[in-house]
């Protein structure tokens, strides 16, 4: 009894200890999320200049990480919303909806009214009631130099067979975060942790909500059980028997002043609802077979066919105490919960490689040429390599692998060959992290992500298709064109800066959109050459507030209209730097 209750009351320290971190991180970041809350106001300002919902057929969307990718669950559609771009010197955030046609290949940018504010690292799930659902919850906004965070947690329903955004409200939710996930389970939305982060302080979670779609209700859950520690960014998917599985993540701690140690976490737990006891849930850890993937963060999660969970790539962090490398990764897994074993998704080209060595064996003396030649080709894959040389010599590189050519007789089928696997594999996409996934009819599209070169991010807009049943090859959709990839140094040109900026926010030209509108608009007071923020607000202030004013309303306090003009001083002041 005394061991229970010691026990017990060291987990009673350990939530009180979480309860402060957690209150000590809310107290020091309110301020920052204030003056982002400004920011954000001025963007849904003109987001409320759209009135009605307008479809247009367009290019591919722009490179992004962290958005998400949903197939509609009646339509040959996958749904791409949100993300965020980074080109070296500002961080882009983006609402934007994107519709993808699957059987025609055609990309539509579909504009509604009233949608969630500009968002990336949230959560999106689809759900079929109502002609079809798309539920969102948190995410993330920063500001545009990426130092200040603001940390969602509302959450929204785009009515699909509708095209109509709609703004749940319900107490009792999570807190604001972003890196969580979040499954559809029955009829419920079970919601599982995440972090929070300000400028100086951050917090990761492990807690578990569900969010009931009929009542329209939030709930704590409290598993029993040892569940998983903190963490955000794992795999979050449901087994055919109903229960959840937890697996990997990502979280930090801080080692000393200014000094964080990150852990890639390769664990992995079952969360089972209790037969008969109405929201009464148990944690349990459970330790598959099979071949298991790498520790790794930032990988991409779906569904394959027959509920079989699917992840692709990641980065595998090598951590210095001030310093960090990541090797990135393509390769893909699998895991059956029926068997609770992991396995390796191989690509059925690669097989019919061994099968073409086998044969050369067989082949005997008269054949050890060939099999020398089919062996050295087997070892040396291909690589077709793209390569942009920027102004100041930094090299950017996307390399697709193709399968290894065979020996230039081709040889006979065997038995136990397809046509499919005689082919050999075809380009792959290249590694990378935080790439986006969506299966639909069996097929695996992947889009986007983003991989270093040096000290430089190159976010992608390629986009993959893989037939999972068949696993023969990747089809590209949409090429990788390293000649799009834009990445500004500190000493660019003030020109740089303003082509930018018709993508922050995510809408190319958005100003532009309404010309009659928007050529009323006085032209804001440009930044003389030298001039400091310091000696610019005071300057233009009074333009900064009336323009506040008039997209706050007349009803809003004056503190707060003067905290929104700052806001947009400020964006407009970096903007112009």
């Amino acid at each position: 009894m005394g061991k229970k209750g010691k026990k017990e009351k060291k987990g009673r320290g350990a939530e009180k200890t979480a309860a402060k971190m957690e209150k000590k991180v809310s107290k020091r970041s309110r301020k920052e999320e204030e003056d982002l809350e400004a920011l954000i106001a001025h963007f849904q300002t003109l987001d409320a200049r759209k009135t009605q919902v307008v479809e247009t057929p367009c290019p591919p969307p722009s490179p992004r990480l962290n958005a998400s990718f949903s197939a509609h669950p009646e339509k040959d559609e996958l749904i791409l919303f949100g993300g965020e771009y980074f080109n070296g010197q500002k961080t882009f955030l983006y609402n934007e909806l994107y519709i993808y046609n699957i059987r025609k290949d055609v990309w539509t940018k579909v504009e509604i009214p009233s949608p969630p504010p500009r968002r990336c690292a949230h959560q999106a799930v689809v759900v079929p009631q109502g002609g079809g659902q798309l539920w969102i919850f948190g995410g993330e906004f920063a500001s545009p130099d990426g130092e200040q965070f603001y940390h969602y947690k509302d959450l929204w329903v785009l009515h699909l067979a509708t095209k109509t955004w709609e703004q749940v409200r319900s107490p009792g939710g999570p807190s604001g975060r972003s890196g969580h996930r979040m499954v559809a389970w029955k009829r419920q939305l079970i919601l599982f942790g995440g972090f929070h982060e300000s400028t100086r302080d951050y917090i990761y979670y492990n807690d578990v909500y569900a969010f009931n779609l009929d009542t329209f209700t939030w709930s704590k859950l409290s598993p029993s059980g040892t569940g998983p520690t903190p963490r955000s960014g794992c795999q979050m998917s449901v087994t055919p028997q109903g229960s959840i599985v937890i697996y990997g993540g990502y979280s930090k701690q801080r080692v000393k002043k200014d000094v964080d140690k990150g852990t890639q976490h390769s664990d992995m737990f079952l969360l089972k609802s209790e037969d008969g006891r109405e929201g009464r849930w148990v944690w349990t850890r459970i330790n598959p077979s099979g071949a298991k993937p790498t520790p790794r963060s930032g990988f991409s999660v779906a569904m394959a066919p027959n509920q079989q969970t699917l992840l692709f790539g990641g980065v595998c962090d090598e951590e210095e105490e001030e310093s960090l490398e990541g090797d990135f990764l393509n390769d893909l897994y699998f895991y059956d919960a029926t068997k609770n074993r992991w396995f390796e998704g191989q690509m059925k080209g690669l097989k019919s490689e061994k099968r073409k060595r086998r044969r050369a064996m067989k082949a005997g003396p008269e054949g050890a040429d060939q099999q020398e030649c089919v062996e050295a080709s087997a070892q040396a894959p291909l690589e077709v390599v793209k390569e942009v040389v920027s102004e100041d010599g930094t090299v950017v590189t996307i390399k697709q692998v193709l399968a290894a050519p065979g020996p230039s007789e081709e040889p006979q089928l065997g038995e136990d060959d397809s046509p499919e696997e005689a082919g050999g594999s075809s380009v792959e996409p290249c590694p990378r992290s935080n790439a986006m996934l969506a299966v639909k009819h069996g097929r695996l599209y992947l889009y986007g992500g983003m991989f270093e070169a040096g000290s430089r991010q190159v976010t992608l807009s390629d986009l993959y298709c893989l037939d999972l049943h068949k696993m023969d090859e990747w089809m590209v959709l949409v090429e990788a064109d390293p000649e799009t990839q834009e990445w500004l140094e500190e000493t660019d040109s003030d020109e740089d800066s303003d082509a930018a900026e018709g993508a922050e926010g995510g809408e190319d030209d958005e100003e532009d959109e309404d010309n009659s509108e928007e050529d009323e608009e006085p032209q804001h007071p440009l930044v003389t050459p030298g001039e400091q923020f310091a000696d610019y607000l005071p300057r233009t202030e009074q333009y900064w507030v009336r323009l506040a004013r008039d997209d706050a309303g007349p009803e809003a306090k004056e503190k707060r209209v003067l905290k929104v003009a700052h806001a947009m001083a400020k964006a407009f002041f970096d903007d112009s730097a």
